[in-house]
């Protein structure tokens, strides 16, 4: 069982930057072996793909972000990071952290993110 805990969120003005984080935990596991995600939930709507990252460290950003996020990866660390940059209201959801291995999903319990002035 892989356990995710994500932190970082908060309240950011527009304009304004945040790093979330995502710990990987469980008996035995690594993220060296799992693709690791960022999605996001605001209310009302699908939750949506923020950022992807391999094994291998290709990424893949849903087309909102346009250049202004980064997704990175701390296999020692077991950590999965989002740093987002030049937030704007729309950004405001939860934000949630996803693993996968052998085909299994797992799911963080998320992190608020409110961008507002």
């Amino acid at each position: 069982q892989v356990q995710l805990v994500e932190s970082g969120g908060g309240l950011v003005q527009p304009g304004g930057s945040l790093r979330l984080s995502c710990a990987a935990s469980g008996s035995g596991i690594s993220i060296y072996a799992m693709s690791m995600s960022w999605y996001r939930q605001a209310p009302g709507k699908q939750r949506e793909l923020v950022a992807s990252i391999t094994i291998t460290g290709s990424t893949n950003y849903g087309d909102f972000v346009k250049g202004r996020f980064t997704i990175s990866r701390s296999n020692a660390k077991n950590t999965v990071y989002l740093q987002m940059n030049n937030l704007t209201p729309e950004d405001t959801a939860v934000y949630y952290c996803r693993a996968t291995r052998h085909a299994t999903g797992y799911w963080g319990q998320g992190t608020q993110v409110t961008v507002s002035s």
